[in-house]
């Protein structure tokens, strides 16, 4: 049983629908925080227990240094979200996030036995496939915030404003880090489906990117690119939320004891 009397700095705020079927962990994005994904309860069926993840360096856990390696990051989250996975329960993870949630996904069935209902990959390529780009996150401030602007990875009007920019860097430079010094290691496939989501004019990452996360799992695979770049998840979100919603009631309905 979980204690919910006791603060975990990783989930930020209480469960929308505690007594749920099934739990929906949020991994947000480089950059990003826990915020963006709160909103999505209103729009989600009851039947889920949406619960977006706070990483440390941002938000609430600003005054925390970020990770800028996956191993231990992933680590840190699964020994914070563990208590959390006693009953059924789905990952969603957007560029950084889509990474941290495979990789946890990976190392809940290396260690547990368990594994989600439902892996929901976003924004990011296959992790099996090689990065397209020069690593930025040694570069200097300016020719890194370039870097940024050409990837269409930061929002525009966070790039504009010199004083927010002086705030996010060193958490980018720590999320790029996290992501550009990445190894991948072979492993058997995910058993558990897996849905991969991108948008049309995301540099980032290509149609043949995407597809390749059908090779991380042996059930089920469907991509879909969404209208919008990188930030589609904001430009695209009804379309998005529709898309989610859709597949999380299905695997509601193919729990054994739904």
């Amino acid at each position: 049983m979980i204690d919910s009397t006791r603060a975990n700095p990783w989930l930020p705020w209480p469960g929308t629908y505690p007594q749920a079927k099934l739990r929906l962990f949020c991994f947000p994005y480089a950059g990003g925080g826990a915020s963006v994904f709160r909103s999505w309860s209103r729009e989600l069926p009851s039947e889920v227990d949406l619960r977006p993840v706070q990483l440390p360096g941002r938000e609430r856990r600003l005054r925390e240094d970020p990770y800028t390696d996956l191993v231990p990051l992933v680590a840190a989250a699964r020994e914070a979200l563990l208590p959390y996975l006693d009953r059924p329960f789905a990952f969603f993870g957007h560029c950084l996030g889509a990474l941290m949630a495979f990789e946890l996904s990976r190392q809940l069935r290396s260690l547990h036995n368990i594994e989600p209902a439902i892996l929901f990959v976003s924004g990011h390529r296959a992790p099996q496939l090689p990065d397209r780009f020069t690593p930025a996150h040694m570069l200097p401030d300016a020719d890194f915030a370039a870097e940024l602007r050409q990837r269409n990875g930061t929002r525009e009007e966070v790039l504009q404003n010199p004083d927010v920019m002086r705030l996010v860097l060193p958490l980018l430079r720590a999320d790029f880090a996290v992501c550009e010094t990445y190894t991948y290691t072979p492993a058997a496939p995910l058993s558990c489906p897996i849905a991969a989501f991108s948008g049309a004019d995301d540099p980032a990452v290509l149609p043949a990117e995407l597809a390749g996360w059908s090779e991380m799992t042996s059930g089920t695979f469907a991509a879909q690119v969404f209208p919008g770049d990188h930030f589609f998840l904001q430009s695209a979100r009804p379309q998005l939320l529709q898309r989610l919603t859709q597949d999380l009631t299905r695997t509601i309905q193919q729990l054994p004891d739904a």
